[in-house]
């Protein structure tokens, strides 16, 4: 199953250190009525490292429920030791997700060999569909295209999540993959260079607060009208890099808050609260306007 379009790695909303279920399931329903093309719950954006197992199953079984087979679901599964993540996909059996997004193994920083082996163990545990994600500047170690061409031989391994840091290595991504794998950016800056040169879309924090800015771009470049979509484009790609001036997704929550979509803009530690100059920032640069236009 190719993936493709603007997929929302959605946040985890919290009060009072517990997961807030009646603003999580407000979400996805806002979501999926925006016309969003899959959730990813549990990913970096979910703070997916900081739930317990029980709110991990929590959290899937909601979204399940309230998606009620709208839109496929991908859930975050991933870590830097293989067994434990295949013990999380034995979880994941339960559930009728599609597949998962898996980032890289993290601190112990693995060669290529290594990262290979790491996914092909995974790949063979599971009949679900596997977007990897590769991350470098958070996971400490990048995996090349060589072995992610390598790795897309497992019928199941179907994309990545392209946050590599290195335009050369995403536009040579973009320009020698296999036919049907997914090539999706988790920059959301490179959004549009990511339609434009032949990607499948994106993995977007920032789709919670421009849903329709980004499906429009999608569905303009799709439809060939490339001067509709740079049009569109400006109208976002300078304010984007201010959501990710602090650790996302604290940025993020903070808006979705003052915009009344959740009730707290708690994060989990070691996530801590964003700046007051960031706050006022983002008021007077999002939320005023945002208020007024309907963004998101």
């Amino acid at each position: 199953m190719k993936v493709s379009g603007v997929w929302l790695p959605v946040i985890t909303p919290f009060l009072n250190d517990e997961i807030d279920f009646n603003s999580y399931d407000g979400l996805i329903d806002h979501y999926i009525l925006k016309g969003i093309s899959g959730l990813i719950p549990l990913g970096t954006t979910g703070e997916g490292p900081v739930v317990t197992e029980t709110e991990f199953e929590k959290i899937i079984d909601h979204t399940l429920k309230i998606n009620n087979h709208r839109v496929p679901v991908y859930a975050g599964a991933g870590g830097n030791f293989t067994d434990k993540v295949i013990k999380i996909l034995k979880v994941l059996e339960k559930y009728p997700v599609e597949g998962i997004l898996s980032v890289c193994p993290y601190y112990n920083r693995p060669d290529q060999n290594g990262l290979y082996e790491h996914f092909l163990k995974i790949s063979e545990a599971t009949d679900k569909n596997i977007i990897i994600y590769n991350i470098p500047y958070r996971t400490g170690v990048n995996l090349e295209n060589e072995t992610l061409f390598k790795l897309a031989k497992q019928e199941n391994i179907i994309g990545v999540k392209d946050s590599c840091g290195d335009i050369g290595q995403t536009l040579a991504l973009l320009s020698e993959k296999p036919e049907n794998f997914s090539v999706l950016t988790g920059e959301d800056i490179l959004f549009y260079t990511n339609v434009v040169n032949g990607g499948q879309g994106g993995i977007l924090a920032a789709s919670h607060l421009y849903t329709e800015v980004f499906l429009d771009v999608f569905r303009m470049i799709k439809e060939n009208d490339h001067r509709s979509a740079f049009h569109r484009w400006q109208e976002i790609n300078m304010m984007i890099p201010m959501l990710f001036r602090e650790p996302n997704p604290g940025p993020i929550k903070y808006c979705l808050n003052r915009l009344n979509l959740i009730r707290s803009s708690e994060t989990r530690l070691p996530l801590a609260g964003i700046s007051e100059e960031l706050k006022i920032e983002l008021d007077r640069s999002f939320i005023e306007k945002m208020k007024k236009g309907g963004a998101v």
